[in-house]
This record gives C-alpha cells, sequence and structure tokens, in this order.
C-alpha cells in the first residue's frame, strides 16, 4: 500500500495491541463500586500529560464538573481532543493545563489561544469533528487506523497526521487517519450505577467511542440508579461496566449547559464564558467558577442557587422519551 502524501502534525502513538494489553491487565470484570467524589476521581485518574478527550461542550451535556475540577487540580501538560466544542479547550489553556490540541471545531479561537500558540506554549493540530470522531472509533475497535472520504486536498489536511494512500481495493486515493486511544476521557452521562454502567439519554456525540477508546474512563452522573434497572432494560445501556473506572454523583454535572430532560442550559453563564474568552478575561472567570469554590456543590450552592436551578429544570419539560 503505497503512500501517495501526508500531513505534518504530530500524533498520539498508534499502539492497537499495546491497548488490549492495557484493557487486559486493567479493566477488571468484577462487580465493586467506583463511586467516588470527583476531587479522588480527578487526582487518582488524570495525570499531567495524558491525552485527554471530553465528550460533548459545555452547552450540551459536557462534563463540566470534571472539567472545573482538572482545572482547580492545576493538572498540566495535557494534550486534549478537541470536538464539537466551543470555549472548553481555550478554559484549559487559560488555566495552563494544555499543550498540544488536535482540534476538530472549537469557537473560542480567542487571544489565549492565539497568545499560547505564538509563545510556542500550544501546539494545535488540525482536523474536523467527523475525523476526531472516527479516530475514536478506530480506537475502540481495535484498529490502527480509519479510511475515510473527507478532508483530502484541503489545508486541514495538511496540517492533520493524515496520509491519503492507495486503496488496496479501488486502487483509488483514500484519507487514512490514525486511530486515537486517549489516556483518559471524562463523561456526564444521565444516570449510572456504583459500578460504572451507564446510560445517555437524547443526542450525543461519541460517549460510547470515548469510553470504548480509552485507557481510563471517569463518568458524572446525574442519578445513581439501582444495577436490577439495567438489568432490568439492558438495551439502554449506553456505556457498560467495565470500561469505567470512576464513577463521580454530580448532579447539574453539565452546568452551564443542559442535561436533556433533566434542566435546561444557563444562557447568561455560557454568554460568561463567551465574554472572558473575547475579553480576555479568564482569569476573572477561572476565580469566580473554579478557584473560588472548592467543589460542584460549592459552586452550585454558592453561585448558582435552588431559584434559577428550578427554572432550568422546569424549562427542559420532557415532551417524550427521555426518561425511564
Amino acid at each position: 500500500m503505497d503512500v501517495l502524501t501526508e500531513g505534518t502534525a504530530e500524533y498520539l502513538k498508534v499502539d492497537p495491541d499495546g491497548f488490549r494489553e492495557w484493557v487486559r491487565d486493567h479493566k477488571s470484570r468484577a462487580l465493586v463500586s467506583k463511586l467516588v467524589s470527583e476531587q479522588e476521581a480527578v487526582e487518582r485518574l488524570v495525570a499531567d500529560g495524558d491525552y485527554f478527550v471530553f465528550d460533548c461542550a459545555e452547552a450540551m451535556r459536557g462534563p463540566m464538573s470534571l472539567i472545573r475540577e482538572i482545572i482547580r487540580q492545576r493538572k498540566k501538560d495535557l494534550w486534549i481532543a478537541g470536538k464539537f466544542t466551543f470555549f472548553i479547550p481555550s478554559m484549559l489553556v487559560a488555566a495552563g493545563c494544555v499543550s498540544k490540541a488536535d482540534m476538530g471545531f472549537f469557537l473560542g479561537w480567542g487571544s489565549v489561544i492565539n497568545k499560547a500558540v505564538q509563545e510556542g506554549t500550544l501546539k494545535v493540530y488540525e482536523y474536523g469533528n467527523t475525523v476526531m470522531t472516527m479516530r475514536l472509533k478506530a480506537g475502540a475497535m481495535g484498529l490502527p487506523y480509519m479510511p475515510m472520504r473527507i478532508l483530502g486536498g484541503t489545508d486541514t489536511f495538511r496540517y492533520s497526521a493524515g496520509k491519503i494512500i492507495d486503496d488496496p481495493f479501488t486502487g483509488e486515493p483514500m484519507v487514512a487517519m490514525p486511530a486515537l486511544n486517549p489516556d483518559v476521557a471524562v463523561i456526564h452521562v444521565h444516570q449510572a450505577d456504583v459500578y460504572g454502567n451507564a446510560r445517555v439519554f437524547g443526542t450525543g456525540i461519541a460517549h460510547v467511542e470515548s469510553a470504548l477508546a480509552s485507557r481510563k474512563v471517569i463518568i458524572s452522573t446525574e442519578e445513581i440508579i439501582e444495577t436490577e434497572e439495567f438489568r432490568r432494560d439492558p438495551g439502554r445501556t449506553s456505556i457498560p461496566y467495565y470500561a469505567v473506572d470512576a464513577v463521580v454523583h454530580a448532579p447539574f454535572g453539565a452546568y452551564p449547559g443542559e442535561c436533556a430532560g433533566y434542566y435546561a442550559s444557563d444562557p447568561g453563564a455560557i454568554i460568561e464564558m463567551g465574554a472572558a474568552d473575547k475579553l480576555d478575561a479568564w482569569d476573572a472567570y477561572l476565580e469566580k467558577w473554579v478557584y473560588g469554590v472548592a467543589s460542584q456543590d460549592e459552586m452550585m450552592e454558592e453561585l448558582v442557587g435552588m431559584t434559577k436551578l428550578r427554572g432550568l429544570i422546569q424549562r427542559a419539560t420532557i415532551k417524550e422519551g427521555y426518561r425511564a
């Protein structure tokens, strides 16, 4: 198979057999409780230098309580997968947590990102939302790469780690993108049991692929439910327990975004994030929403309050299909 041309980006080492070995040695099938605090989960499972993927964004079911805890613990030198996101990458870069970013799309390419790239403290590699998702899918499937018919011939391809190869079946040029097996994934879900079985209702992006492709997986959940509920209706299980390393009970863990069917987003709080990016005011934002509070619970109590939360719940009236 001939390589016709290739992009210039650095990429996480592709090692499907090494990943399989990790899963075999570290992912127990025993039913043991994985319920921990957000502080313990991040301290134990997110290491400086990890490749880090999060699913969804600050507007919809993003793992925001865990993102804030990663910043609060001042994790360093992370390499992030930014797909279908807005301001989370800027927030992490402003906090000094990130040194490399594989970007599909993010809205917040503001001064903090520009400054970090210009000063050499951040390297950005270009992809697309679909490409990043398909790289995770390849990692979850145990493949070394994913063939696809997009991105070739673009400047984005040039700054990616893709290759254009001769397809062995048709003889036509085909884009091949390296599989992605992150060190750690953080995912917010609607329901989970203490063992890590999890349900996601409504729209999703790549929560299954992220969980099955990653070495370490932290899920935060709106509700802890009994395992018997999963056994009654196993077809609604989105993520199986054996893929998960830690479960964090985090009501309103997606705030300021929505969690479909549970509560709506808080537009004012999301706009506040956008303003922090636009006005280069992340330091004040992080002091208020992250460093100035000790936990998710304290933030919700002191900065949000039950009056606002009741309003968000009322706005998320269930029309059909989201809850049992």
